[in-house]
């Protein structure tokens, strides 16, 4: 990632990428809302985690470790999860330095926002 690409791998810039939707706009599916959330996962964004969180399965907090230092997002699969579905799915792959995270997200649209619901971890 240079300073020039937004931290969930897509060639744009912060700004116009991920930065828009941590900063207040709505993401259109269920995979720009999971690139915002590892985005805001890579800046220490808990606020956004938080808000973007499924009220049904939100923590009552979220403390991230700032050690942690993310290196990258690999989408591995999508189902559903655009401007015509209700709910969706996306698998990814997170590295973070000393390992990755393996996961399949579920989705849901609250008030016609996308939220995060929950997680399979797998491998």
């Amino acid at each position: 990632m240079t300073t020039r690409t937004c931290p969930c791998g897509r060639p744009e810039s912060y700004d116009a990428c991920c930065g828009r939707y941590l900063s207040g706009a709505a993401a259109p599916t269920a995979e720009a809302l999971m690139r915002s959330r590892y985005s805001a996962f890579v800046k220490g964004d808990a606020g956004y985690l938080l808000r973007t969180w499924h009220p049904r399965t939100r923590p009552g907090q979220l403390d991230l470790d700032p050690r942690t230092k993310w290196t990258g997002l690999e989408i591995v699969d999508t189902a559903d999860g655009s401007a015509f579905h209700t709910t969706g799915t996306v698998t990814f792959r997170a590295s973070y330095r000393g390992g990755s995270l393996h996961e399949r997200s579920r989705f849901e649209r609250v008030d016609g926002a996308w939220a995060y619901v929950d997680g399979e971890f797998l491998d």
